[in-house]
This record gives C-alpha cells, sequence and structure tokens, in this order.
C-alpha cells in the first residue's frame, strides 16, 4: 500500500494515523494461555514436629527475614566470615553475571516493542568533459519504521524473557544459599576438629602417663612384656588418630578458603572454642515453601516462560505488519537549497507478510512449546516435592540427633567411669592390662562420636535452613506473579 501521493498529505496523513491507532490498540493482544501456576501436592502440616512454633526472640526473628540466617549460631567469626563471602566467592559472581545478562536480554525484547529511527545524509560531486562541467549534492533525511506486536509475539517474547530474568535471580539467590550453607558446614567441621584434636592431646597425655605406669611395673617386675605392649599400642593409636584429625582440619580450612575466593596458602583461621549451638528453626508450613525456595520459585518462573513461548509460537500463524515513514531533502550548494520546497520528500508505507504453505513448521513449533512447557510443569512439582521432602528430613534428623546425643553423653560419661575404675584396678594389681586397654577405647570411642553428633546437629540446623530457603522470599510475590500456594491435587 502506498500512500505517498504529494496532492494529498494530509488526507494520506490522517489515514496513516488511523492506522497507527488501530495497530497500537491491537498490539495488546495476546495468544499465549492464561498464566495460571500449575498446582503442586501439598500437606496442611510436616509429618514431623516442628522444632517449635515461632522464633524465640526478635532478634532470631529479624535475621532470618533480612537473609542472615547464621547468626542464629551466635558465632562472631562465622558472622566475619559470611560476610566475606558475598564480595569474593567465584560462583556467586558468576551467578551474578548470568542476572546481568539476563537483564540485557530482556532489555533487547523490550527495545523490539518500540519503533526504529534512522538519520541519512550524504554529500556527492561529480563532474565530466564537455560543456556540462560539474555539479555538486547534498542530501538529508529521517526515517522510521515500526512492527506493530499485533498478536502478541514480540510481548509474550519479553514478558518470558521477564520471567527469565527473576528465574536468574532464583539462581543467584540458590547460589547465595548454597555457599553459605558449604562455608557453614565446613565451619563447623573446622571448629569440630579443632575440638576433637584438644581431646586427643589430652588422651595422649593420659596414655603416655598410663604407659609410663605400665613400664616401671615391667621394671619392676610386676607386669609381663605383653602389658608393656599394650600400652604402647595404644598410645600410637591415640597419636594416629591426632595426626589424622589435623589433615582434617588442614582440608576444611582450605574448604573455606575457596569459598572465600581465596588461595588457601594465603589463608588461615586460628583456633577458637567452638559454638555447639543449635538454633530452633520454625519450619512454618508447607505451602509458604513455594515462595521462600530459591530453587522452587525458579522452576515456577520456567513454566511461566514456557507458556508465554506459547503464544509467541502461535502468533506465526497470523500476518506480520511493518509501518515505515521517511523524510527527506536533496539538492545541490549552498546548504539553504535543502529546506526549499521543492526538494522536500516524504512517504509513508505499510507492508503485511503471512506464510502461506510451510509443510507444518509451524504447528511442530508450536507442539514442541507446548511439551517444553509440560516437561517444565513437570520439573516444577518435582522440585516443590523434593523441597518438602529435604525439610521432612532435616527435621526428623533434627530430633533424632538430639536423642542420640543425650544418650551418648550418658554412655560417655558411664565410659569415663569405666576407664578410671579399670585403670585403679590395675594399678592396684587386681586386673589384667587388657581391661584397661578396653575402657580406654571404649571412652575416647564415645567421647569422639559425641562431638561428631553435636556436629551433625549443627550441619542438620544448617540443612534444613537452606531446605526453607534461609529466610529468602520471592521479591516478586504479591505483584502480578502468583504462585500455587494451597494446592491439594495435581493438576
Amino acid at each position: 500500500m502506498r500512500l505517498s501521493d504529494e496532492n494529498n498529505w494530509p488526507i494520506a496523513a490522517v489515514r496513516y494515523t488511523s492506522l497507527v491507532s488501530s495497530l497500537v490498540l491491537l498490539a495488546a493482544c495476546s495468544t499465549a494461555p492464561l498464566d495460571n501456576p500449575p498446582a503442586v501436592p501439598i500437606t496442611a502440616e510436616w509429618k514431623i514436629g516442628q522444632p517449635a512454633d515461632g522464633w524465640v526472640s526478635a532478634d532470631a526473628a529479624r535475621a532470618w527475614q533480612a537473609g542472615e540466617w547464621w547468626l542464629l549460631f551466635e558465632d562472631p567469626v562465622l558472622d566475619s566470615l559470611m560476610r566475606r563471602v558475598e564480595v569474593n566467592n567465584q560462583s556467586l559472581a558468576l551467578a551474578v553475571a548470568n542476572v546481568a545478562q539476563a537483564q540485557a536480554l530482556l532489555a533487547q525484547q523490550q527495545s523490539a516493542l518500540l519503533p526504529t529511527l534512522g538519520v541519512q545524509g550524504g554529500a556527492q560531486r561529480s563532474g565530466g568533459g564537455g560543456a556540462s562541467g560539474s555539479g555538486s549534492s547534498l542530501s538529508a533525511g529521517l526515517t522510521a519504521s515500526w512492527a506493530p506486536d499485533l498478536w502478541g509475539r514480540l510481548g509474550d517474547a519479553a514478558r518470558a524473557q521477564a520471567a527469565g530474568v527473576q528465574a536468574s535471580q532464583t539462581d543467584l539467590a540458590n547460589a547465595r544459599l548454597s555457599a553459605q550453607g558449604s562455608l557453614a558446614n565446613a565451619y563447623f567441621a573446622l571448629r569440630a576438629a579443632d575440638t576433637e584434636i584438644q581431646l586427643l592431646n589430652e588422651t595422649v597425655k593420659a596414655y603416655e602417663r598410663s604407659t609410663a605406669i605400665t613400664r616401671n611395673r615391667y621394671e619392676a617386675g610386676v607386669v609381663a612384656r605383653t602389658d608393656l605392649l599394650q600400652s604402647q599400642a595404644t598410645l600410637l593409636s591415640a597419636q594416629a588418630n591426632r595426626t589424622a584429625m589435623t589433615r582434617n582440619r588442614a582440608i576444611y580450612e582450605h574448604a573455606i578458603a575457596l569459598l572465600l575466593g581465596e588461595a588457601p596458602a594465603n589463608f588461615s583461621l586460628p583456633e577458637e572454642p567452638w559454638v555447639t549451638r543449635v538454633p530452633q528453626v520454625p519450619a512454618g508450613v508447607p505451602s509458604t515453601l513455594l515462595l521462600r525456595r530459591p530453587d522452587v520459585a525458579g522452576a515456577e518462573r520456567s513454566v511461566a516462560a514456557a507458556n508465554l513461548q506459547i503464544g509467541v509460537a502461535r502468533s506465526a500463524f497470523f500476518p506480520s505488519v511493518t509501518l515505515s515513514a521517511s523524510a527527506g531533502a536533496s539538492g545541490g550548494f549552498p546548504v539553504s537549497n535543502l529546506f526549499s520546497a521543492s526538494n522536500m520528500l516524504w512517504s509513508l508505507g505499510v507492508s503485511v507478510a503471512q506464510s502461506i504453505f510451510d509443510a507444518g513448521a509451524r504447528q511442530a513449533r508450536v507442539d514442541q512449546v507446548v511439551a517444553a512447557r509440560d516437561a517444565a510443569i513437570a520439573a516444577y512439582r518435582q522440585t516443590a516435592l523434593n523441597a518438602m521432602g529435604q525439610v521432612e528430613d532435616q527435621l526428623t534428623t533434627l530430633q533424632t540427633l538430639a536423642q542420640q546425643a543425650e544418650q551418648t553423653r550418658q554412655a560417655a560419661e558411664a565410659a569415663a567411669r569405666v576407664e578410671q575404675q579399670a585403670l585403679n584396678s590395675y594399678e592396684a594389681g587386681l586386673s589384667a592390662y587388657t581391661a584397661v586397654v578396653t575402657a580406654q577405647a571404649t571412652a575416647l570411642s564415645q567421647r569422639r562420636s559425641l562431638l561428631q553428633l553435636q556436629l551433625q546437629r549443627q550441619q542438620a540446623a544448617v540443612g534444613l535452613i537452606q531446605a526453607l530457603g534461609g529466610g529468602w522470599q520471592a521479591p516478586w510475590a504479591g505483584s502480578g506473579s502468583p504462585l500455587a500456594l494451597t494446592s491439594t491435587t495435581p493438576r
């Protein structure tokens, strides 16, 4: 359609403006299905009783809401390390870069919804022999084009990319929570190793005294050489355990250095008392987990993006329209000639394109994106179920570890008494040294088991915190991006 009739410019302009206005109204259309979040089977309560109905203090609640869940452990060294993760951890830097990349792609998609404007200009001089001589000419012009989004293809693509940006933000939150959890677990393991090394130091000293006593009794001819050999073997075994634990501590320290973005050779963490606090973390109700877990919220955003891609694919069945306009002038020197009315040129145009036959390619594309949407729904539901399973696992672990730690504590106290009685009995010549060795091994094993249970309780608390999202909340929740909360049956 050509509208560049020089004698009817006002009429053409009015018609063109009317056409543009109509297309603007049509551009609000979308062929994507309604964005209804897929339902997830959710129970009303957790299977295992919660460790607490609510936060034990206002400070704990504020720390959780701010995402600073590690403050619940009340360890200042851990707090200082966590502050460094946000700055130096390279996994987080990668996730931040991915968010920036997704935002740039969104800006590209959104720019396609707006017209494009251009300017051009030129100067030319030509000449030849004979009477024609030489001449100069100037040209300048403006161009504009716009492809109105009649069927929502561009709008749906932009909204799909916006959902992709939100998904990348959840990836960043998930990477942050993973790095923080890994740091906390490595730190607690290091502190447990410090405490166990102290225990083994004390044990080695006790075994050295026991070995000295046995050597004196052997040299006095009171006991057999077997007793001395058993005493020395017990001492060497404890020393070997201490050496192994020293190695483990170094490995935990190296892991912490890497999480902080530092070379292990440049990082060291001095020995400090182990704060064995295990905070109580209210699990809430299962329905809130869909908004508090970054991976679950990210999977839901992937569903939303896949749903919008259906609209993009469906729009290929409809014609595309492009509007264009240009205005310019051309003339010779001087430059003022460009502004002469006789040298002005303009044009308005509209073009329509439609594919007539494509051997089913467009329908195949629609089928593909529908299947991709269904796959995203299945992944979302499975992610949500996995999240609920992880919470249940950690609640069960915390409950049983607390009972097991108390039972082991009592067993360790009893074993310590047996160890002392066996040693007294041996020194009095009332029992064989085999009883002392057995009692010492049992007592040491129970003490080390108690330390490991204390570590496992702290790490289980970290696991529960991660399973609950660490206080994270979907930033877009309640602002036009609904998530399923209380559905009990899958769609």
